[in-house]
């Protein structure tokens, strides 16, 4: 990678990870300084105060992209950090739940994935665009590891205003390195953006489908490893970043050996399949976890293989999504990725919830399983794109 497209990639990274920051720090520490609120002490409220972000996210992806395309990236980028910014001051402010609900669903608002990608893809030669991916990947990795460390001490230090106030402070912050450090590029050819192109895509479908199901996933383990790693390994939940910590930057090592391979050799597919294996056989390891427990340290090896996975997926798939797409269409296609994205986010949450309370906790690896089957079988459908060198020369 040129140091224009290291530094472009890696700005931008940042910014996006910013923007989960404020959904990661407030997991830890929420559902307990929810109750200082008025309001605070009914359960379905603090849900809704957890998910409105997620569901605002979905609702504001598809026209963030494709109002990227129409009227540039930085305009819409800002514009969504803005709102970003007034969401958290207004839950900083908040004194009763309904106010940090509506504070929420305006951070949510400023949905600014889509037009993110878009501009990373913009910025990157195709054959270093999953290098770039792989560093967003990789920055919102070590944020959510990050901030499993942070959220319980920033709490303590500074309480939930304090928290919210800070993420509208770094949002503030991001706005002039977009405008002035991040590298303009040239605007996309004004082509007709066919939006239908874009829906009928088998190909693009495939990668919505997975993306959907990959952080479906995520956010369903979420609500069960927790627990098991304090009932299992007797960690108490102040120091699960003594697990998440080493596992996210080791998960983040690892991945980029397969991903260099895949590149070089033309094999992104094979790669791209393998993951899904992988993650198919994590789920079966989890599930196999509860119904047999053993010592503690598998269930660490099985989380290093989730974020293996985890992390060549989502490193890859928006960079595919970026080369399939029409030209003048980026934005369009990765607002429609990141809404299924984001969909998967607040389904993942009331699915895992619904599902350990209800029936075992087990059964959210067995719904793990069989989704990330069926997105296997999807997947070994996909046509295998040349070698990026190769696409350029031809092109």
């Amino acid at each position: 990678m040129s140091r224009a497209e290291i530094r472009a990639s890696g700005l931008l990274a940042s910014i996006l990870a910013m923007r989960m920051l404020g959904w990661f720090l407030i997991l830890p520490v929420f559902s307990v300084a929810a109750k200082t609120l008025t309001g605070g002490d009914s359960v379905t409220l603090v849900g809704w105060a957890m998910g409105i972000y997620g569901l605002a996210q979905a609702f504001g992806q598809l026209p963030y992209g494709l109002a990227s395309d129409r009227y540039g990236r930085k305009p819409v980028i800002v514009i969504g950090l803005v709102l970003f910014a007034v969401g958290s001051f207004i839950a900083a402010a908040a004194t009763d739940i309904h106010w940090v609900i509506a504070g929420r669903a305006i951070q949510g608002a400023g949905a600014i994935s889509a037009a993110v990608t878009a501009f990373i893809a913009d910025s990157t030669r195709e054959e270093h665009r999953t290098k770039a991916m792989a560093m967003v990947g990789g920055s919102i990795g070590i944020t959510f590891a990050i901030s499993m460390v942070l959220s319980p001490i920033l709490y303590q230090w500074m309480g939930m205003g304090g928290v919210f106030g800070l993420t509208g402070v770094l949002a503030i912050i991001a706005i002039p390195v977009v405008l002035f450090m991040v590298p303009t590029m040239p605007r996309v050819p004004s082509g007709r953006a066919d939006f239908g192109e874009v829906l009928k895509s088998a190909e693009l479908m495939r990668l919505n489908f997975g993306v959907f199901v990959l952080h479906l996933t995520q956010v369903a383990m979420f609500v069960v490893v927790p627990p098991a790693l304090v009932q299992y390994a007797d960690l108490p939940i102040a120091s699960h970043w003594k697990v998440y910590l080493p596992v996210m930057i080791a998960s983040f090592v690892l991945m980029l050996p397969p991903i260099f391979v895949g590149e070089r050799q033309g094999k992104m597919k094979q790669v791209f399949v393998a993951a899904i294996a992988l993650m198919l056989a994590v789920q079966a390891g989890l599930w196999l976890f509860l119904q047999a427990p053993m010592h503690w340290s598998v269930l660490v090896i099985l989380l290093l293989a989730f974020f293996i996975s985890f992390n060549v997926l989502e490193a890859s798939q928006p960079s595919l999504v970026s080369r399939i797409a029409p030209p003048s269409a980026k934005g369009a296609a990765l607002g429609v990725y990141n809404t299924l994205q984001a969909l998967g986010l607040a389904c993942g949450g009331v699915v895992g919830g619904w599902l350990r309370q209800h029936v075992s906790a087990s059964s959210v690896f067995a719904l793990g399983a069989g989704l990330t089957i069926v997105w296997l079988i999807i997947a070994a459908n996909m046509r295998n794109l040349p070698r990026r060198g190769a696409a350029a020369k031809t092109a």
